[in-house]
């Protein structure tokens, strides 16, 4: 029999891993196949590892779980959950249930029919979210498509059931800065996309606030894009265009009028003030990538686990 793993990444999620477990265990267990769990615990502040390591004590070794020294990001949290599962097919869930997990039948049957290689789940709409978030996301896809080489399918979340060579493939990545979104669909196999209905959290509360979400977007064009680079070679050549000619017409002004006085120190000083931002905004994103490059030849571990079982 066929094996299937089921990585849980977890940051403070206490409430909601009592929830989780008997819900998609329901499904699970109708399913002819073999599974096992495995809880990533990404440095979380409350008593989720707690809440594992009970679950795993009733349950059995079923349930794995790995621990973080400390929160390194649901990245991390993911990749350590890729690279400890053994299954034959691999499935990518959250803790607060927003994965329906009645897709899961059907997201395996598609699989084991060999036409697909991933199946991944497509939300239709957003109902119950912030709408500045939903605003905010809308702009990213359209952004980065725009962008990117890569192209991301908009509103689809990590939850995708993947085949072992696909798994293997996305692990074999060695980038420190990952975005998993765009790993995806980077790696290319055939990808078959599920549409289901905004589900609400079944407990606790999201640790992902707007400033994250908009660093992690950044993070996402910068990582599978050059654009900001080739955006901050075009301002510092129009601004140098725009320099330019200023001087000429300041010649030759001069020298068909000479008694002719140029007025204006304001004006003057906001301009000064204006190509001062775009250099420190060129400098800035020049920057990003340069951090990027850091911390990518430091060679420091992505993650660094605690304890696991």
């Amino acid at each position: 029999m066929k094996k299937l793993s089921i990585i849980v990444p977890c940051y403070n999620e206490q409430e909601a891993i009592k929830f989780f477990y008997p819900a998609v265990e329901k499904v699970v267990a109708g399913l002819e196949i073999e599974a096992e769990y495995w809880f990533i615990n990404d440095g979380s502040k409350d008593r989720t590892l707690v809440e594992i390591k009970q679950l795993r004590k009733q349950i059995g070794d079923k349930i794995h779980y790995v621990s973080f020294s400390r929160n390194f990001g649901k990245e991390a949290a993911l990749l350590a959950g890729l690279k400890a599962a053994t299954g034959d097919f691999v499935v990518v869930m959250d803790a607060d249930l927003q994965d329906p997990p009645d897709l899961l039948e059907q997201m395996l049957a598609l699989l084991e029919t060999g036409e697909w290689d991933c199946v991944g789940a497509k939300r239709v709409d957003r109902v119950g979210e912030d709408k500045i978030k939903t605003f905010f996301s809308r702009s990213f896809y359209r952004i980065i498509n725009q962008l990117s080489e890569t192209q991301i399918v908009p509103n689809v979340r990590d939850y995708r059931m993947m085949t072992r060579q696909m798994v293997d493939a996305v692990t074999s990545l060695g980038e420190y800065s990952r975005f998993s979104k765009g790993i995806f669909s980077w790696v290319g196999f055939r990808t078959k996309y599920l549409e289901y209905h905004n589900v609400k959290r079944v407990a606790g509360e999201t640790s992902w606030n707007t400033w994250q979400l908009f660093k992690y977007a950044f993070d996402g064009i910068a990582d599978f894009s050059l654009a900001p680079l080739n955006l901050a070679v075009l301002i510092g050549s129009f601004s140098s265009l725009l320099a330019i000619a200023g001087i000429i017409w300041v010649i030759v002004r001069h020298i068909v009028d000479p008694t002719s006085a140029i007025f204006g120190w304001a004006s003057l000083v906001s301009i000064i003030l204006l190509i001062g931002g775009l250099q420190l905004l060129c400098i800035g994103i020049i920057g990003r990538y340069i951090g990027k490059i850091y911390l990518q030849v430091k060679k420091r571990p992505i993650y660094i686990v605690e304890e696991e079982a």
